[in-house]
């Protein structure tokens, strides 16, 4: 009789031995099952192990301004930002295949590392001359003093694309506004890092000028707060976005980052418990007020904040199929009892 169990095993040996080195193993939880605190965390520890990853990395000796390293931890960034903002297509999955992908080959000592940057679910090429501008400066004998602004620009074009598809200019404006920035910078730094020309013989050997100080940076984070059922008290916000919450304050405080603008915008579910025509708006109106309280009360106070209440209008997910139980219903319903945090803000300037 054969033994298939040992059979199994050696075809799964092989199967590991000849995979690539460079295959990306980590999955979100699918779309439609992200409905629980359970399903959200354990996302969030999928990101916590991919930084980890990055951090060893470095640990090991490779530079954080390393052009793939950085690339890496740009993919990561725009693939948790996007989830924490309930993008509920390919997007967040695909970007952080691409972090993955930079992360084992840079593990497994892959050369020659990518130079591409992949136009991921199928992200709309905005600025041609950005992408033009960027391949140049790959060219350049000054690249390796612009590595991190190049591998980033390019990054968050794809996630302007991206925004493009889904919502159109409005919602890309914000991440080309990065991408142009961060090409400026890219173009300031190689310039200042080309070898200077050979001085002639006994001439005076005149020392090369100092790097330009770096420019401040525009940032967009985002964060969202989900509330149990009919709730919009702090005791009733789910942890795992409370914890959101909170490490977007910590990275503007640890970054220095000056916030210039502060928007909070606050939605419920479309269930009423008391048939009253405005009760979602007002609900909706509570929770706002809670999380701008919660932020306050960290130190996070703006001059310029926007706050809107939608009530029920702005749905995310439906939930129409048929359940068995009222509690199952409300659960589904959560990713629409929402405020969504959205912060623009300047790192490495004065305040």
């Amino acid at each position: 009789m054969l033994n298939t169990s040992r059979f199994s095993l050696v075809g799964t040996l092989c199967l590991l031995l000849t995979a690539p080195l460079t295959m990306a193993q980590t999955q979100l939880t699918p779309e439609s099952e992200r409905i629980s605190d359970m399903a959200i965390h354990a996302d969030h520890q999928a990101y916590g192990a991919l930084q980890g990853r990055i951090h060893q990395l470095n640990e090991h000796g490779v530079p954080v301004r390393d052009y793939h390293l950085s690339k890496a931890q740009c993919w990561l960034d725009v693939s948790l930002h996007e989830y924490t903002r309930n993008d509920r297509s390919a997007f967040p999955q695909e970007a952080m295949t691409e972090s993955e992908k930079l992360i084992l080959a840079l593990e497994n000592k892959v050369r020659p590392l990518p130079m591409d940057t992949p136009l991921v679910n199928n992200a709309a090429r905005l600025r041609p001359d950005l992408w033009e501008r960027t391949e140049a400066l790959k060219k350049h004998s000054g690249f390796k003093c612009a590595w991190p602004q190049v591998s980033c620009a390019e990054v968050e074009l794809v996630h302007a694309g991206n925004e493009f598809n889904q919502q159109q200019w409005r919602h890309a404006k914000p991440y080309v506004q990065i991408a142009e920035d961060l090409v400026a910078q890219a173009d300031e730094l190689v310039a200042a890092c080309a070898p200077p020309p050979e001085a002639p013989r006994a001439a005076i050997v005149v020392p090369p000028a100092p790097l330009p100080a770096p420019q401040p940076q525009r940032l967009t984070l985002a964060a969202r707060v989900l509330f149990d059922f009919d709730k919009y008290t702090p005791d009733h916000i789910r942890p795992a976005t409370l914890a959101e919450l909170d490490q977007l304050v910590a990275r503007v405080k640890l970054e220095g980052i000056h916030i210039e603008s502060l928007v909070l915008v606050g939605h419920a579910d479309r269930l009423n418990s008391t048939g009253k025509q405005d009760y979602n708006q007002q609900l909706s109106q509570k929770r706002v007020n809670t999380v701008r309280n919660l932020l306050a009360a960290q130190g996070l106070t703006v001059s310029k904040v926007s706050i809107d209440a939608k009530g029920d209008t702005d749905q995310v997910l439906a939930c129409k199929a048929q359940f068995k139980k009222q509690a199952e219903l409300e659960e589904c319903l959560l990713p629409n009892r929402r405020v969504v945090v959205e912060l623009v803000g300047v790192k490495g300037s004065a305040k």
